[in-house]
């Protein structure tokens, strides 16, 4: 019966944080920083916390231990993180804006429509088409150069 009481379950986590030291922490850090920023892991839908600790030698409950005190998130918060900044950048890039929103998603590594919006929802309060159509509605320069851009296509 213990084992399903949520206190047992938080004080089980926490082990994890005392028994790693903080030279450990401060390298499983910037492992994690360099695997999901750098390497730019996160456009990857399918690299999970067990595949990154697996590529960093270590084990899962380390990966989510250094996630929840340095980053204070968990594995899939620190990833959709990041996502979420680099659809926010593409979103509005004018390189970008004939691109559906969806394969924006998709370009950053979430697996579907409806997870991307969903995130994009949890981090920001819209959807990314709203916040694409605001960020627009802001700056019309965007528009007027997105039609000169399709206007030289055309003629050539």
């Amino acid at each position: 019966m213990a084992k399903y009481n949520i206190t047992e379950k938080q004080k089980r986590s926490t082990v994890y944080r005392v028994m790693m030291s903080a030279n450990v922490k401060d390298t499983l850090q910037e492992e994690i920083s360099r695997k999901i920023i750098i390497e730019q892991k996160y456009k990857d839908k399918d690299y999970s916390a067990k595949q990154m600790a697996e590529d960093l030698g270590t084990n899962v409950r380390y990966i989510s231990a250094v996630c929840a005190e340095r980053f204070h998130t968990n594995y899939c918060g620190l990833v959709n993180a990041q996502r979420i900044n680099e659809a926010m950048s593409m979103l509005v890039d004018p390189r970008y804006l004939k691109l559906r929103v969806a394969d924006i998603g998709a370009m950053v590594g979430f697996a579907n429509r409806q997870s991307f919006y969903g995130a994009f929802f949890r981090f920001k309060g819209m959807t990314p088409r709203q916040y694409r159509q605001h960020y627009i509605d802001s700056h019309p320069e965007l528009v007027k150069a997105k039609e000169v851009r399709n206007r030289s296509r055309r003629t050539a």
